[in-house]
């Protein structure tokens, strides 16, 4: 009955207490009088779970209460120390701890962790975020997003375009095998095509095709110039977010898990064609005829009403002085040099007069009736490759005519089972010439 006394008036003490017995009334008695039944001090450290020092001690002394100090007591030597030094580390307990190890502390990380408890939250100021929200055609916000999509037998990774109006909330969504350059402003053209227009901003976080560097201090970026040329073309200004600032564009955040969480959720396409015609059907008629949670309107019933009339007319371009026609020779190899880059034309241009019509988005290349569009290449010596069908090699360079191909190939003629066969008679004397 004492034993169990001792038991539970060492567990009713809470640990982390200003004042902790180490050791119960109770506990000392039972060890005395189990010592005087004649058990050894080893069978009785066994049979309370008692350390053999704690048994040798209350075996021979009278109880007296003591107290060992706690965590909370120990480090409360050091409150002024944590107080000043806890906000300069940020506050980071694995920091303190070490500082206070420094300082003579021999606790552990995990009990100053436990001390400081609660000081970190209460030292943060409450930061309140506010939706900002933008006036019809003032804003658009792009982003991309990665899923797994099954494409035939396929599960491949899918990159999202996501471009979203901020004041209708209508969206718009493509998929890509990669999010380079290309794809990214291939988005844009047809972002702005589905929308009938273009927002006077256009808001992004600070992706490495956009952005080549930034200094938030100065209010300095430098731009890809390639990007940057062509949204100045499109007359749109572009707006970065700040540095760890991501919800900041929190429309288009959202508006990417909306397309992977409800327009792709279980879905499987027999193609790229048949994933992007899914989700522009999808967006038409799911996601613009929603009840939009934060507008309570559907998107396609606030973008007719107030948004499409403010919106910058696709076909309107500020006026610039870089579109000009020019004439030009096709080389030899079948390339077109414009701004020392080289465009590939059909080989049956070789050495023809093209007239070349460059814009700010696009190099134009007309012969006679045909046209081939590329898309401007601003980096300088560069050799694009071909973008339609192989390009054949015409008859004057191959040597003769589709009708009349070569007649005397020796690998054709014995393939063909036509090699000439000489009687042996001709061996013999050229056999004979050999030996003379």
């Amino acid at each position: 009955m004492q034993e169990q006394e001792g038991s539970e008036m060492l567990d009713a003490v809470p640990r982390g207490t200003v004042e902790e017995e180490l050791i119960g009334q109770g506990t000392a008695a039972a060890i005395r009088e189990m010592r005087l039944r004649g058990k050894s001090k080893k069978a009785i450290a066994r049979e309370l779970d008692l350390d053999i020092k704690t048994v040798r001690k209350w075996s021979s002394e009278e109880w007296a209460p003591q107290r060992r100090r706690s965590r909370g007591e120990e480090l409360s030597a050091y409150g002024e120390v944590i107080a000043k030094r806890f906000p300069e580390v940020g506050y980071n307990a694995e920091v303190l701890h070490r500082e206070l190890q420094e300082a003579g502390y021999e606790g552990s990380a995990r009990s100053v962790r436990r001390y400081v408890e609660g000081q970190r939250e209460a030292a943060r100021p409450e930061v309140a975020t506010v939706r900002f929200e933008t006036g019809p055609g003032e804003q658009a916000q792009v982003d991309w997003g990665m899923i797994n999509v099954w494409i035939g037998e396929l599960r491949i990774k899918v990159h999202l375009f996501v471009m979203v109006l901020g004041f209708s909330r209508r969206i718009f969504v493509r998929a890509y095998e990669h999010e380079r350059l290309g794809n990214l402003l291939d988005g844009h053209q047809a972002a702005f095509t589905h929308f009938g227009g273009r927002t006077r901003t256009l808001l992004y976080d600070n992706p490495r095709t956009i952005v080549l560097s930034k200094d938030e201090a100065n209010g300095t970026v430098e731009w890809n110039r390639r990007f940057k040329e062509r949204m100045d073309f499109y007359g749109v200004d572009v707006k970065l977010c700040r540095y760890y600032r991501a919800q900041t564009k929190g429309k288009v955040e959202s508006g990417v898990k909306y397309v992977k969480r409800n327009a792709l959720a279980g879905r499987r396409f027999a193609s790229y064609d048949d994933l992007n015609t899914w989700l522009e059907q999808w967006a038409l008629t799911v996601a613009d005829q929603r009840i939009h949670g934060t507008t309570h309107e559907q998107p396609a019933e606030r973008f007719a009403r107030e948004e499409r009339v403010t919106m910058i007319a696709v076909d309107a371009r500020p006026p610039t002085r870089e579109s000009r026609t020019m004439s030009r020779r096709v080389s030899h190899d079948a390339f077109v040099e414009v701004e020392t880059n080289r465009y590939p034309v059909p080989f049956v241009w070789c050495r023809a007069e093209v007239c070349v019509e460059l814009t700010p988005t696009e190099v134009r290349i007309i012969q006679e009736n045909e046209l081939i569009v590329y898309e401007r290449e601003l980096e300088r010596h560069r050799e694009l490759r071909w973008q339609g069908l192989p390009r054949a090699v015409p008859p004057e360079a191959a040597g003769g005519t589709p009708a009349d191909p070569p007649r005397f190939d020796p690998a054709w003629l014995a393939r063909a089972g036509q090699v000439e066969v000489r009687p042996l008679d001709a061996y013999a004397a050229l056999a004979s010439e050999v030996s003379s």
